[in-house]
């Protein structure tokens, strides 16, 4: 296999592949990125088993082949290199040659016979999503995601299409036990049976396709096969395993009666949350609401470091109350957020609360109240 391509093109597709790599060595081929070179295009695959990336650019091949290299080393070799045109080369027994102007590599490679397999997508099974729609999604819902591996079902976010009377709509849920996220958007064009009953997309997958839909503005692709999802964008795809489990029925935690509704300005409650939660519990974060007519009170107070109090303008015509939340939480979802205003929809000192946007409907965010 012999190729020349350009340096940019090159490292911005192998810069691409390496949040999937596998860095544990459990298995020395996923540590290598699939290089083939075919017709005038070369494709570069990455996969740790769970998540696999593919993606393709045009490059001038003298003869056509595939190897695979550390997906680590080629990237820094490339990243160094100070010419725009690299030749690259396959020799006896998987060793690969690099040439950029004067400088010349020979590294050690991996026969491709070895590298795991890669579905074959088929394009007339793909529904079109909006991908900066999604990114928004993904946005408004990953913070929530559980980190303990030992709740696998909640290691991701649960993904289902549902319908709203006419509408169509595309709902995306995730929570760790103390607080719960619930986005929906409109969807346009066809549902598939997967999107109708409901799928749990993998925390590493859902970062994955967070990064292929940033500063995008067409449609992404997508479609499911073999207990996997497959999102195509351009001449990228990605490929990922859905979480084996059932997502529990958060339908249950959402309260259905909080009628107590506080309106605050977003900014001067992310900022009051944030310098308050300085002198709270670095484990916990518990700040105190004090809600009054008019006024929160946000105060802390640690034995170790000292304590700090803040008081807001709200809108509040319900009687005083006091609560205490995980600075964290509600910080999480102030700063996925857009609006200039929010709601507090509460109840009573210990029951959850509900944080919606005042313009966005389509948003709630749940969090559990810490005891007092």
């Amino acid at each position: 296999m012999e190729f020349r391509i350009l340096k940019e093109p090159f490292l911005r597709a192998l810069q691409r592949v390496q949040g999937i790599v596998e860095k544990k060595n459990t298995m020395p081929i996923l540590s290598n990125v699939l290089i083939e070179a075919v017709n005038d295009n070369i494709y570069i695959l990455a996969t740790d088993l769970e998540v696999g990336i593919k993606t393709s650019h045009s490059a001038s091949v003298i003869a056509e082949g595939k190897i695979t290299v550390s997906a680590k080393k080629i990237y820094e070799i490339i990243k160094e290199l100070s010419e725009d045109e690299i030749t690259f080369k396959t020799k006896d027994n998987d060793w690969v040659e690099l040439k950029s102007g004067k400088a010349q590599f020979n590294i050690v490679g991996l026969s491709p016979d070895e590298f795991p397999y890669f579905p074959r997508i088929h394009d007339e099974n793909l529904v079109k999503i909006s991908g900066s729609m999604l990114n928004d999604m993904i946005e408004k819902t990953s913070y929530a995601i559980c980190h303990d591996e030992t709740k696998y079902n909640l290691n991701g976010i649960f993904v289902k299409a549902v319908e709203d009377g006419d509408k169509k709509l595309l709902r995306m849920v995730a929570t760790d036990g103390h607080r719960l996220s619930i986005v929906e958007r409109e969807l346009t064009g066809s549902i598939c049976p997967e999107l109708s009953a409901g799928a749990i997309f993998p925390k590493k997958g859902i970062l994955e396709l967070k990064k292929i839909t940033e500063d995008v503005t067409d449609d992404i692709e997508m479609t499911f096969m073999d207990n996997s999802a497959v999102v195509k964008k351009g001449d990228t795809i990605v490929v990922m395993r859905l979480v084996d489990g059932e997502f529990p029925d958060y339908t249950r935690v959402v309260p259905a009666n909080n009628d107590l509704l506080v309106t605050i300005e977003r900014e001067p409650f992310l900022r009051a949350l944030k310098r308050i939660a300085i002198l709270s519990s670095e484990k916990f974060k518990g700040v105190k609401f004090n809600i009054d007519p008019d006024v929160l009170e946000i105060s802390s107070s640690n034995p170790e470091v000292g304590e700090a109090k803040e008081e807001i303008e709200i809108t509040y015509t319900g009687n005083t109350m006091v609560t205490r939340f995980n600075a964290k939480y509600i910080i999480d979802v102030l700063s996925v957020l857009g609006d200039d205003s929010v709601q507090l929809h509460m109840k009573s000192e210990m029951t959850p609360a509900i944080i919606k946007p005042s313009s966005d409907q389509g948003f709630q965010a749940i969090i559990m109240p810490m005891r007092l």
